[in-house]
């Protein structure tokens, strides 16, 4: 399985989500290509937020090394499942959409149209945050199995 993972900017949110689902993934023995977007280009070739890293960090994951890139719509050939993290994000993607192939492969990582919230103005909201996507990936992992 081919899975990617979207948010604003690629540098909070979707590289916890990459990281988190690669390292579930491996756990599970699952062979599964795992990568991160953002709908703006504003991080591309950026490292992610120092906080992101330090949150996944504590939890025994490491994603230092992943850089931000810009959703294109080749992403929609390339992954079988895109998750997005909040509804802009969605609208976003489905926006790039060519054919309902490529629309029926984007969803919300949370269920019933919850938004996994942008915690970059609040240091306190990283911690819930990794929480929110860990949980939703393991339900990922669970599902694909």
């Amino acid at each position: 399985m081919k899975v990617l993972m979207v948010c604003l900017g690629n540098i909070c949110r979707s590289p916890l989500g990459e990281g988190i689902l690669r390292h579930l993934a491996l756990e599970q023995g699952l062979n599964w290509e795992i990568d991160s977007a953002g709908t703006s280009n504003w991080h591309v070739g950026h490292p992610p937020d120092a906080r992101s890293i330090k949150v996944a960090r504590e939890h025994g994951i490491d994603i230092s090394g992943l850089r931000g890139r810009q959703f294109q719509v080749a992403d929609f050939d390339h992954f079988d499942r895109i998750f997005v993290m909040d509804l802009d994000n969605y609208r976003d993607v489905l926006s790039k959409a060519r054919s309902a192939h490529d629309k029926n492969k984007i969803q919300l990582l949370l269920p019933d149209q919850q938004a996994v919230p942008d915690p970059w103005y609040d240091d306190n909201l990283f911690e819930p945050v990794y929480q929110m996507i860990y949980k939703a990936c393991e339900t990922i992992v669970k599902a694909g199995k």
